[in-house]
C-alpha cells in the first residue's frame, strides 16, 4: 500500500537481487579499493599533485618490469602469510593482533637453526620452515591458553606479547652475553648472524638479473592447504562452530576451550612462518628493524579478503603492490609518500564500513542474519 505524498522507491528485478546476493561479498572489496583510489586521486589534486602521474608512477614501479614485479611480489609474501594467521583466527572468533610478535618468535627460532646446525639443504630447510611455525606457535599459546583458562582478553594478550617479543628480540641481538644471538663480528650490534647458505631458500628466476625467492610457494601453499582446513576438515569445522556460536558448540559436544588454544597455536604457526620466511628467503638474519608493521597490516589484509584464504592471496599482493610502486609514484607526482597510508587508510575503512560503497552503487546492504563475523568481541 503506496503512502500518500510519497514516490515508491523502484523495486528491484528479482534477478539483479539474485545476483547481488550471490557476488556481494566478491564486488565490495574491489569497489571498496576503486572508491579509496578515487578519494585518493581527489586528495592528490588537491594538494596540486598530478593524480594521472601518480598513479602511473605507483603501476610502474609495483608491476612495470620483471624486477618490479619480483619486489611486489617478495614485498607481498610475508602479508599473504601473516593474512591467513589472521584470517585463521577471525574464523574462529578471536582477534589475533599479535601476529607481529608471532612473526618476530618465528623467525628468532628460525635464526637460532640457521646459525647453530650445518646440514644439507634438503635437512637444513624444512628444520628451518618447522622451527619458525614452532616459534610462531608457542608465542600464540601463551594467548590462547589465557583466555581459555582465565578469559583474559586475546587482543590485550596479543598486544602485550607483541611488545615483549620486539624487545626481547632487540635485547638478545643487542646483547655481548655468550649463548646470545647477537653478532660478534656486527660493531653496530644490530643484527643476528647470517644463516647457513644451506638453509636459504632457493630462487626462481624471472629473467637473467631478476629472482624470487621460493617463499612464495610456500605462501601460494598454504593459501590452499588453510581453505582445505577450514572448510573440508572436522577440526576446522570446530574452529568455525565456536567462532560463530560457542553455546551451539558447547551443545554438539565441541571443547571450546581446547578449540581456542588450537586456533590461536595455529594462527600463530602461520605468522611464525612468515618470519621464517624472510629470514631464509630475503634477509637471512634478524636485524633490530627486521620488518616492523607486518603483523599489524595483516590484519587489513584479511578484512579486505573477508578472511577468505584465496582472497587473501590478491590482498596481500595489492598491499604489497602499493608499497613497492610508492616510491616511484613520489618521485613521478612530487609527492609525499604517505599519500600510500592514506590509500590503504581508505581501504580500511571502506571496507569496514561496506553501507558507503553498498549505497555509492547501489548494491543491496547486508541483512542482519548476512553480517561477516569478525571477533566474538570484548564479550568473548
Amino acid at each position: 500500500m503506496a503512502v500518500e505524498g510519497r514516490t515508491p522507491e523502484p523495486a528491484q528485478p528479482a534477478g539483479f537481487r539474485a545476483f547481488w546476493a550471490r557476488y556481494s561479498p566478491l564486488f565490495v572489496p574491489i569497489l571498496a579499493v576503486i572508491t579509496a583510489l578515487i578519494v585518493g586521486a581527489v586528495i592528490i589534486g588537491m594538494t596540486g599533485g598530478d593524480w594521472l602521474a601518480a598513479y602511473i608512477g605507483l603501476w610502474q614501479g609495483a608491476f612495470g618490469s620483471p624486477r618490479a614485479l619480483a619486489n611486489t611480489v617478495i614485498r607481498s609474501t610475508p602479508y599473504i602469510i601473516c593474512g591467513l594467521a589472521v584470517a585463521l583466527a577471525f574464523k574462529s572468533g578471536l582477534f589475533n593482533i599479535g601476529a607481529e610478535g608471532q612473526l618476530y618468535a618465528g623467525a628468532m627460532c628460525a635464526v637460532v637453526i640457521g646459525t647453530t646446525l650445518q646440514l644439507p639443504p634438503i635437512f637444513h630447510i624444512p628444520m628451518g620452515i618447522v622451527a619458525g611455525a614452532v616459534g610462531g606457535a608457542a608465542w600464540a599459546a601463551i594467548a590462547g591458553i589465557l583466555k581459555a583458562r582465565t578469559g583474559a582478553h586475546e587482543v590485550i594478550n596479543t598486544i602485550m606479547l607483541n611488545y615483549i617479543a620486539l624487545r626481547l628480540t632487540d635485547w638478545l641481538i643487542r646483547s655481548r652475553q655468550p649463548l646470545l644471538l647477537g653478532d660478534p663480528l656486527d660493531t653496530s650490534s644490530s643484527r643476528t648472524p647470517f644463516i647457513a647458505e644451506s638453509m636459504r631458500l632457493p630462487n626462481i628466476r624471472l629473467g637473467e638479473t631478476t629472482a624470487l625467492h621460493a617463499g612464495i610457494l610456500m605462501a601460494i601453499i598454504l593459501v590452499f592447504v588453510v581453505a582445505w582446513f577450514l572448510n573440508r576438515t572436522t577440526i576446522g569445522f570446530e574452529l568455525r562452530t565456536s567462532g560463530t556460536n560457542p553455546n551451539a558448540a558447547k551443545y554438539a559436544g565441541i571443547s571450546v576451550p581446547k578449540t581456542i588454544v588450537l586456533a590461536m597455536v595455529l594462527s600463530g604457526s602461520l605468522a611464525g612462518l612468515a618470519g621464517a620466511g624472510e629470514v631464509m628467503g630475503v634477509r637471512y638474519a634478524v636485524s633490530t628493524d627486521f620488518i616492523s608493521g607486518v603483523g599489524f597490516d595483516a590484519i587489513a589484509v584479511a578484512l579486505l579478503a573477508r578472511s577468505n584464504p584465496i582472497g587473501i592471496l590478491f590482498s596481500g599482493l595489492l598491499w604489497g603492490a602499493l608499497l613497492t610502486g610508492a616510491r616511484l609514484m613520489q618521485v613521478r607526482a612530487g609527492i609525499s609518500i604517505d599519500v600510500i597510508r592514506i590509500i590503504q587508510a581508505l581501504i580500511i575503512m571502506f571496507i569496514a564500513a561496506d553501507q558507503i560503497v553498498r549505497w555509492l552503487y547501489r548494491i543491496p546492504q547486508r541483512k542482519p542474519g548476512e553480517e561477516v563475523l569478525i571477533s566474538k568481541g570484548w564479550g568473548g
